[in-house]
């Protein structure tokens, strides 16, 4: 069965730091990229960064890039997520997610965690 779990939200002053992490299991973990993905209150899905599944290529969205660094220790089967600089806009759940692989290539993501809240503000 495919588990991923998130943690490591919570609450944060704006300019603060928080590591999220994702625990995965049921799954060959270093044959899949990765991603992060937030739901701020009362909003849709905002893709956050991804990563390859070696870790050697790491993408992000622009408004993030910066700020956010995503990354995986293969051998501990966890994907990170490190905030830093938070704004009150951060303020979301935050989820992790497989990507499918369809023939080698990426074809939108096949599992998710429940997520981790985290909350900006002063």
């Amino acid at each position: 069965e495919v588990q991923l779990v998130e943690s490591g939200g919570g609450l944060v002053q704006p300019g603060g730091s928080l590591r999220l992490s994702c625990a995965v299991s049921g799954f060959t973990f270093d044959d899949y990229p990765m991603s992060w993905v937030r739901q701020a209150p009362g909003k849709g899905l905002e893709w956050v960064s991804g990563i390859s599944s070696s870790g050697g290529t790491t993408y992000y969205t622009e408004s993030m890039k910066g700020r956010f660094t995503i990354s995986r220790d293969n051998a501990k089967n966890t994907l990170y997520l490190q905030l830093n600089s938070l704004k009150s806009e951060d303020t979301a759940v935050y989820y992790c997610a497989k990507i499918k692989l369809v023939e080698g290539y990426s074809s939108g993501m096949d599992y998710w965690g429940k997520g981790t809240l985290v909350i900006v503000s002063s």
